[in-house]
């Protein structure tokens, strides 16, 4: 079992924090995984993406790479802008999307055969909380916890362990709860 995923967002959300506590949460439950980000000119709200990869075996492939298993948007306006078409979902994937719409716009992905979309409202629970820095909602640990439900890949417990290990104290305690509020809120929206 080898699993890539693709974190697409902006600078500002949290997208290399994610998969670096993805990562983590994997290796908590006894899997290996690697997590490495690709910006350009660093600049808050500007396009980023980070790599996950996850196994149940030491990985030995290094490097970045374009078609995922699972693909996590932070921010649904990157899929109208065409940023999410340059990676491609595999066949049976997982897109997992922050959006408080049912509705993913036509053609916004690549992908091969079978695919399962996956969306829950992070913006409104990072609000909601309070998650907010210079302006900016961080989705990123929202994101996770909707990873976790949408996939089965990582247990929510082990996200809520590694947020909480990554950011401590009431942060890390802010951070767990959106996380398992994503987790009770991610809906499934679309198969195709």
């Amino acid at each position: 079992m080898l699993y890539e995923i693709l974190f697409f967002g902006r600078g500002g959300q949290g997208a290399v924090t994610a998969a670096n506590i993805l990562v983590e949460a994997a290796m908590m439950e006894g899997k290996h995984g690697q997590g490495f980000p690709f910006f350009g000119a660093e600049r808050r709200g500007a396009p980023v993406t980070a790599f996950a990869r996850i196994s149940d075996k030491p990985i030995l492939r290094h490097g970045m790479f374009s078609e995922a298993d699972i693909i996590v948007v932070l921010d649904p306006g990157l899929l109208d802008l065409g940023v999410v078409k340059r990676g491609v979902l595999r066949e049976n994937g997982v897109v997992v999307v922050n959006t408080e719409k049912d509705h993913i716009p036509p053609g916004s992905l690549n992908h091969r055969g079978r695919a399962r979309i996956y969306r829950v409202d992070a913006t409104r629970i990072a609000r909601e909380l309070g998650l907010v820095i210079a302006g900016w909602p961080v989705v990123n640990t929202s994101m996770l916890g909707a990873l976790a439900k949408a996939t089965g890949l990582i247990g929510v417990e082990s996200v809520k362990k590694a947020i909480g290990d990554y950011f401590g104290g009431k942060a890390g305690e802010l951070n767990k709860l959106a996380a398992e509020r994503a987790y009770g809120e991610t809906k499934l929206v679309l198969e195709v």
